[in-house]
């Protein structure tokens, strides 16, 4: 097949290979910077947070993020070989496995694991789950005729409304406030509500930039009204050093099946998420859309999503994946240089040196937080809703998606259902994303479609 670029007119300044003068490409990239950090950071917080790990150890983690998603941003842009996309593309901790983590490793926690167990089994999974990401890049073609985006929207939308509980834990002062119990009280919900307002307003202003950093212009105002109420903590800013240099493996590594089986899922599902996030940076890059070009870059940016997965277990964080923010910062700057992604990677990786600048972030109330990952949780439940809209919605397809997301929510609602099943089945169907996703791909595959209606159409890329 022929390569084909989009044939609209080119609104870009920079090409991806055109190299903007220094302070231009600093400027971008401070742009993907604020659309960026946030994100990153979010998921770590969440997750360490849920598992009551320590302050000082959630800032190397944090950091942790930062260095290895600049790690990830240089590949992708940069291109080694098979490795990476050879586009303006940032990479970011990933969103879609925290649900699994926090479930899980909450449960392991509750049943009396020391914490530090319970991260080295998380790390592990993540490692071994990365070389499935890994592997699936070289396979795109057949997996993806097997998870098609009936199946994917499933997904994406499950873990969006799986993940909800979290964030509304989070407005109401995270699991720290339900243990003292302060949560829901009035400073909490005015400090999320307040949040998820400017959110709200930002994002109807017509200035651009400033709805491209919406979340973390809502987060600093909240952090500046929780600092006046005297609300924010300190501690770890002072406990973390000037300077670090990454520890691999310090929790050791270990292994859960009952991490693994909803792992392995949700990697082929980000697989599939990064080929459409690619797909679309190519087309506003002006890049070849279909043919060997593009499939090139396709298989290179899910290879370094597996890549820099496996780093992130062997390093203390969480998987990594494609972001699609960098798509709306590349319209609103017509800069899509992959060299602007290299000052983008070197800034992650500084801040990640500085464990003092997770610190700050550390600082800030969950109740404030929480009301900005209710509007990113959101995000990802209507990202899979858009995916299901490219699809047929016929009998069948309607059928698939009742069915999964009845299974896949009830497990998460209602976990005790599955206590007198035998442990492999326990371990396997555990997470509500996997017996949702598990229920979808087997109805897609063992329901046959309508000679007259075909199951789905406009398979997104």
């Amino acid at each position: 097949m022929s390569d084909i670029t989009p044939q609209q007119p080119s609104e870009l300044i920079y090409g991806i290979d055109d190299r903007p003068a220094p302070l231009a490409a600093f400027l971008a990239a401070l742009q993907h910077l604020l659309a960026i950090l946030v994100p990153i950071m979010t998921p770590g917080l969440l997750i360490c947070g849920a598992l009551g790990v320590p302050a000082h150890e959630t800032t190397m983690i944090l950091s942790m993020s930062l260095i290895i998603s600049g790690i990830a941003t240089f590949l992708q842009c940069r291109k080694f070989g098979p490795l990476g996309a050879g586009l303006l593309i940032v990479q970011g901790t990933s969103f879609n496995f925290i649900g699994p983590i926090i479930g899980i490793g909450a449960a392991m926690v509750a049943s009396g694991t020391p914490y530090q167990q319970v991260m080295a089994a998380i790390f592990g999974v993540v490692i071994a789950g990365a070389f499935i990401e890994m592997g699936v890049s070289q396979i795109l073609p057949w997996v993806k005729k097997l998870i098609n985006p009936l199946v994917t929207g499933i997904v994406v939308l499950l873990i969006g409304l799986t993940l909800i509980k979290v964030g509304l834990i989070g407005m109401g002062g995270g699991y720290g406030a339900m243990a003292d119990g302060t949560f829901a009280n009035a400073q909490n919900m005015i400090l999320s509500c307040t949040v998820l307002a400017i959110i709200i307003i930002l994002n109807r202003l017509n200035i651009t930039w400033m709805r491209s950093a919406s979340i973390l212009l809502a987060l600093i105002i909240g952090y500046i009204i929780a600092a006046v109420m005297g609300l924010l903590d300190f501690k770890a800013f002072h406990d973390a050093p000037v300077f670090a240099i990454p520890q691999p493996l310090h929790y050791g590594i270990s292994f859960d099946w009952s991490l693994f089986i909803p792992f392995a899922f949700i990697y082929l599902v980000t697989s599939l998420e990064a080929i459409g996030d690619i797909t679309a940076t190519s087309k506003i890059s002006q890049q070849p859309v279909t043919g060997d070009t593009w499939m090139q870059r396709i298989k290179g940016g899910v290879l370094v999503n597996g890549t820099n997965s496996l780093l992130a277990g062997i390093f203390n964080t969480f998987p990594s994946s494609v972001f699609a923010q960098n798509n709306g910062v590349i319209q609103l700057t017509g800069v899509a240089s992959r060299y602007v992604g290299f000052w983008i990677a070197g800034m992650l990786v500084i801040l990640g040196l500085f464990p003092k600048i997770a610190g700050i972030v550390q600082a800030v109330p969950a109740a404030v937080l929480g009301g900005a990952v209710m509007v990113m949780f959101g995000a990802v439940a209507a990202s899979g809703i858009n995916i299901l809209a490219s699809t047929k919605l016929d009998r069948r397809a309607l059928l698939i998606i009742a069915i999964s997301l009845g299974l896949g929510l009830g497990i998460a609602q209602v976990p005790e259902f599955l206590k007198h099943m035998p442990q492999l089945i326990q371990n396997i169907f555990s997470s509500g994303v996997a017996t949702g996703g598990i229920a979808a791909l087997v109805l897609n595959l063992v329901l046959p479609a309508m000679d007259d209606q075909p199951a789905s159409q406009g398979e997104q890329m």
